[in-house]
């Protein structure tokens, strides 16, 4: 608000030039000075946020390395051991062929020739009621006919465990466990199988055959275990 002429020349004679340009300085002064201070604020504010996101940043990488570098350590402790079954504990309850994490069990049939009577009627090979001791499917006791028997000389015959058809249901084993030298035997494919931390097989064995071995001695060979 502009004053008026006889305040001005009141002002003026009295020596005091344009009070009121004085306090519209003032007032912008302070006006001035109250914007710096929310700048001020404002930048404290910013630099906190920073601050603490940049915390949380470097306290994320740090978790994340320490995570890596256990998970490391894990599986460098699982990548020196596989998963094996001792056959002396087997009791081939046929789990094996379905508690696999896998489509495919990692367990198979193995055979061990040494051990082998190369028999003609292999009760292994053979359903016990057959009537003929032929490779006809209907005779054969391996569910996906797995085994596959060769001719050798009279009286012997050689039986092959094919891997790929093999499931793992152990009832090979039992049948030549149970009127046989035990030849035939149930094991871990460490080629086919994931090496879980916890074997599902394992934890449904009745008879606790699994264990870990080295990974540079995969396997449990029957012949060797009955011999120490």
């Amino acid at each position: 608000m502009r004053p008026t002429a006889a305040i001005v020349r009141l002002c003026l004679s009295a020596g005091i030039r344009k009070p009121w340009k004085q306090k519209s300085k003032t007032k912008r002064s302070k006006t001035m000075s109250g914007s710096d201070n929310n700048t001020k604020r404002t930048q404290l504010a910013v630099n906190r946020r920073t601050f603490v996101g940049d915390g949380l940043r470097v306290a994320g990488v740090v978790g994340l390395t320490g995570l890596a570098g256990f998970l490391v350590g894990r599986k460098s402790d699982a990548a020196e051991t596989v998963w094996q079954l001792d056959p002396n504990k087997c009791v081939a309850c046929e789990n094996c062929a379905t508690h696999c994490v896998l489509d495919k069990s990692a367990v198979i049939c193995v055979h061990d020739f040494v051990m082998c009577g190369y028999c003609e009627l292999c009760t292994g090979y053979f359903e016990p009621e057959s009537g003929e001791l032929t490779t006809a499917a209907e005779n054969q006791l391996c569910p996906t006919g797995a085994i596959v028997r060769k001719f050798i000389e009279e009286p012997y015959y050689e039986y092959d465990i094919d891997d790929h058809l093999c499931i793992g249901c152990g009832k090979c084993v039992k049948g030549c466990g149970t009127f046989g030298n035990g030849s035939l035997y149930l094991q871990v494919d460490p080629h086919h199988c994931v090496n879980c931390n916890e074997c599902a097989i394992a934890v449904a064995c009745p008879s606790e055959a699994f264990s870990r071995v080295p990974a540079s001695q995969p396997y449990i060979r029957k012949s060797e275990n009955e011999s120490q």
